[in-house]
């Protein structure tokens, strides 16, 4: 009996949530792409799913993007090419995303931190910084074992290595939200409430080429 009543609180609160980020998302009015960044775990794209079908904007994934281009994974590009050719094949495809009309782009964990890339996410996008602290990241990187740059014997320190290298460049985003443990939900709240702030102030977007 209890388990009916817990199951239909959650449903209620489910329901609550998914309309309060609807009434959120009413009043946003992206005139840009909308770009996710920061280091692997951060959930750039779960959140990233969650904005496209609330802002009703196509999702793009750069890494599974890059995958269809190469026709090989991530790893698999890593292990036979190598990072610096996986960079370069990165770099061309943001590039080429960012060519297209006004979408959720998830980025890479790398993907900000080349010069040229952010400069035209810069020109062409609002980036957001999904920032999470040591924990909560290894925590989610950890179910997955294929992470390239966490093939090391101790990932856990090589995350925290890339965190405090990358931290100075990610802060260089147009906006930074928490990525917070718990149901995205929070986390999508917070990014819409940023865009929402954004896109009211930003000036009238000059034409693309």
């Amino acid at each position: 009996m209890s388990g009916g009543v817990v199951s239909e609180n959650e449903a209620r609160e489910a329901a609550h949530c998914t309309l309060e980020l609807a009434a959120l998302a009413a009043h946003v009015r992206p005139s840009r792409t909308i770009a996710l960044v920061g280091l692997m775990g951060a959930g750039k794209t779960s959140i990233g799913r969650r904005l496209s079908h609330l802002l009703d904007l196509p999702f793009r994934d750069a890494d599974h993007e890059i995958e269809l281009a190469a026709g090989r994974s991530v790893s698999d590009i890593f292990a036979e090419r190598g990072e610096a050719e996986f960079r370069r094949g990165e770099r061309q495809v943001v590039a080429r995303l960012l060519r297209q009309p006004i979408h959720v782009l998830a980025t890479g964990g790398g993907a900000f931190l080349d010069e040229s890339t952010r400069a035209l996410l810069a020109e062409r996008a609002v980036s957001i910084w999904l920032k999470a602290d040591i924990e909560t990241l290894f925590r989610r990187v950890s179910r997955r074992a294929t992470r390239p740059l966490l093939q090391t014997a101790d990932p856990r320190a090589a995350l925290e290595q890339m965190l405090l290298l990358r931290a100075p460049i990610y802060a260089l985003a147009d906006l930074h939200v928490d990525s917070v443990p718990g149901p995205p939900g929070r986390t999508v709240q917070a990014v819409l409430l940023a865009l929402g702030s954004y896109f009211s102030a930003a000036p009238a977007p000059t034409e693309q080429a």
